[in-house]
């Protein structure tokens, strides 16, 4: 195949949002993306497009795509996170086994900048029902590590929940204001300490893809806060517009929902799922959806299913080494 390698830049945008529309209408990811979607990608401060992303082009078509993310430290293993994607129709041609040499490539050169011994450790993600996704993975070395369901909720025709009482074991239950960013910021760190994929989400990363994000929405967003006015708990939503472009409904994304572990059994993450569906409802969404660890360490499985949310897709990530 005569095929051209060159790192992305911003005009190539317009080929990136149609190589995952066709991805999307082949895989069925139930993720969208518009031209300030993938900008907002390509502008993340801690990405070196020059070194860390590729295109594949035949002639003026982008056929493929992969990024590779800067490594976290998680729990022993320095892991590289990776996007990327090869249009349907070019598919069994060889070129996902090319990405994920180059990704190789790539992390291993990074991993070796890095002075901390860790093993390096690259991971895919993708739905569960991508068999050429799960025929790549266990050819080029990779096993399932992990198991998401996205789940969602309809706003109109299911009951939304109480709201929580006024003084939940002294926890008060506020809208987000900017004034608690940082707090949430650290509040958040503390309380994914214990889950599987944590990595600390510094300044930089959470004024990106947290709070900083287009899509971050404060107004269905909320805050518990103890006696002495600390962040106990915190729920953060999204709205993509592209999605809502799409299927021509609103969606409400629980984004980041967490409580520190001092004030977990009290009822903080059901009270805040109930101020934000009530919040979204009020607000016309039309639904509310997130993502959740199959093997959540905090029940969170079992909250959502009691508040009539159901699984629409799973979700698997595999893990591979470098070499």
């Amino acid at each position: 195949m005569d095929i051209a390698y060159r790192p992305l830049e911003e005009a190539d945008i317009p080929a990136l949002v149609s190589l995952r529309d066709e991805v999307e209408r082949a895989d069925r990811t139930g993720m969208h993306y518009d031209v300030a979607d993938i900008r907002e990608e390509l502008s993340d401060p801690k990405l070196d497009l020059v070194h860390n992303t590729v295109g594949m082009w035949s002639g003026d078509r982008m056929v493929a795509f992969a990024v590779l993310c800067d490594p976290d430290p998680v729990r022993g293993v320095l892991r590289f996170e990776t996007n990327g994607a090869v249009d349907p129709a070019w598919r069994r041609r060889g070129l996902g086994t090319e990405i994920i040499g180059w990704m190789r490539t790539r992390a291993r050169a990074l991993h070796a900048k890095h002075d901390s011994g860790a093993p390096g450790e690259l991971t895919l993600g993708g739905v569960s029902t991508n068999a050429g996704l799960a025929a790549l993975a266990e050819r080029t070395g990779f096993a399932p590590c992990r198991y998401w369901f996205t789940m969602s909720r309809d706003l109109h025709t299911t009951p939304l929940p109480a709201p929580a009482p006024a003084d939940l074991e002294g926890l008060r239950l506020v809208p987000f204001a900017w004034g608690y960013d940082e707090a949430v910021r650290l509040a958040h760190n503390e309380a994914f300490l214990d889950h599987w994929d944590y990595t600390e989400a510094d300044e930089v990363e959470w004024r990106t893809w947290y709070t900083g994000a287009r899509a971050f929405r404060p107004d269905v967003s909320a805050v518990l806060l103890d006696i002495d006015n600390h962040v106990a708990a915190y729920l953060l939503a999204d709205e993509y517009v592209a999605d809502t472009a799409a299927t021509g409904r609103r969606t409400c994304t629980v984004g980041h929902l967490g409580t520190r572990p001092a004030h977990r059994g009290k009822g903080a993450a059901r009270a805040l799922l109930a101020h934000t569906l009530q919040a979204a409802g009020q607000q016309g969404y039309d639904r509310a959806e997130l993502v959740v660890d199959t093997a959540n360490p905090t029940g969170a499985l079992g909250l959502y299913g009691s508040l009539a949310f159901v699984t629409d897709r799973k979700l698997i990530t595999y893990a591979g080494p470098l070499d």
